[in-house]
């Protein structure tokens, strides 16, 4: 676990900071989706702890209501750090960068970042959990485990930051497609190369490479590359898929 001193990296080019609370607007119900799906697929997160910052690599996990569940070395100064934040609205910041899965320029799509409560995790907790999210819970490292409950969440995907409502992200499920996105896209790259330059025509014939970057229930995202730059193109399924076995019924629907 890698401790960092006090203060934040400037963030990356081309993404403005997140903003404070009152500045944020107000979201919709898919932003609190988005914001199930950057936490659900993120690898890694930044705990902020006062002045003490720690990234945590695969160790984290999503319950079912939303909860983030942190593994955390209870003897490290993070984990007594957290003792003596547990209980305390909002003494615990997390931050999740979440990036294109696919190795295209400007990769950063959003940031995230939650102020939270952290207590004990109860291990009742895992009667509300499904099989996927008890497996998810298993594969964390075997040390102390802290629960997170969202008191304040921003979501900023380079517009205007949202402050997401925690009632309406708490009620809200992962896309389904969106969760299993990398390993789709890395699919779609490496054996539908045919479709996705059918695709590709449809969107900038001129283009030198046509790049899947994003992909959810609703709809595929093309980057098409130029020299100069790139431009994305959303294109949006007949009706949403609920599984990856729909998904290449989808595409095939897109070309005709």
């Amino acid at each position: 676990m890698a401790l960092h001193p006090a203060g934040r990296p400037a963030p990356p080019a081309g993404l403005a900071p997140v903003a404070a609370g009152p500045s944020a607007l107000s979201s919709t119900p898919r932003d609190a989706v988005a914001a199930r799906c950057v936490l659900s697929a993120a690898s890694s997160l930044r705990l902020t702890l006062g002045d003490t910052t720690a990234d945590l690599l695969s160790a984290h996990a999503v319950l079912p209501d939303g909860t983030i569940v942190l593994a955390v070395d209870a003897m490290s100064r993070t984990g007594g750090l957290l003792v003596a934040a547990r209980g305390q609205n909002g003494a615990v910041r997390l931050d999740v960068t979440h990036l294109a899965p696919v190795a295209v320029r400007s990769r950063v799509r959003a940031r995230l970042r939650i102020l939270g409560t952290a207590r004990r995790f109860d291990p009742a907790a895992l009667d509300a959990c499904d099989p996927a999210t008890v497996m998810s819970l298993l594969d964390l490292p075997p040390v102390a485990l802290w629960a997170v409950a969202p008191d304040e969440i921003v979501l900023d995907r380079s517009a205007d930051p949202v402050a997401v409502d925690p009632g309406t992200y708490r009620a809200a499920r992962p896309d389904p497609i969106a969760v299993d996105e990398a390993a789709h896209l890395a699919h779609l790259s490496r054996c539908h190369g045919d479709v996705l330059d059918r695709l590709g025509a449809r969107v900038d014939s001129g283009a030198t490479r046509i790049v899947p970057v994003a992909l959810d229930a609703e709809g595929i995202v093309l980057r098409a590359e130029r020299p100069g730059g790139h431009t994305d193109t959303r294109l949006p399924f007949a009706r949403p898929v609920t599984a990856g076995a729909g998904l290449a019924e989808a595409l095939r629907t897109l070309l005709t």
